[in-house]
């Protein structure tokens, strides 16, 4: 997986929200031991070191932890998996009402437009 790293923000925080992405979304699920820093560094296209920097982060975090002689896994802490979920829902939902604000919309717009995605992706939903 060759990623495309913005420039603007640090190549390990980059890292460390897809790595936080898959376990909240479930891609890594709980106790699931990852792989080397070696070869994630390597999946991921960046130096081992970069890939240890994200990982550790993540392990403060307490979306990881290490067993000392098998390996690095998913926390199994519910709890947290769900409280980083919704961290990174409000951060995407501020994100996209910023954008939305910048380009003109209100407030009601916004919600307008929102509501009619939703209800054409119940409308995909109900035909298949």
């Amino acid at each position: 997986m060759a990623n495309d790293f913005s420039s603007n923000v640090p190549i390990y925080i980059q890292i460390m929200n897809d790595v936080k992405l898959k376990i909240v979304a479930g891609v890594w699920e709980p106790g699931q031991r990852l792989q080397s820093v070696r070869d994630l560094a390597v999946e991921f296209s960046v130096n081992p070191n970069t890939m240890q920097r994200a990982l550790a982060e993540l392990e403060r975090d307490g979306l990881l932890y290490t067993e000392r002689t098998s390996g690095r896994y998913v926390a199994q802490d519910h709890q947290k998996i769900l409280k980083a979920r919704s961290e990174m829902a409000r951060q995407y939902t501020d994100n996209y009402y910023d954008a939305m604000e910048k380009l003109g919309y209100k407030r009601d717009e916004v919600i307008y437009i929102v509501t009619n995605k939703l209800d054409l992706i119940k409308g995909e939903g109900s035909n298949g």
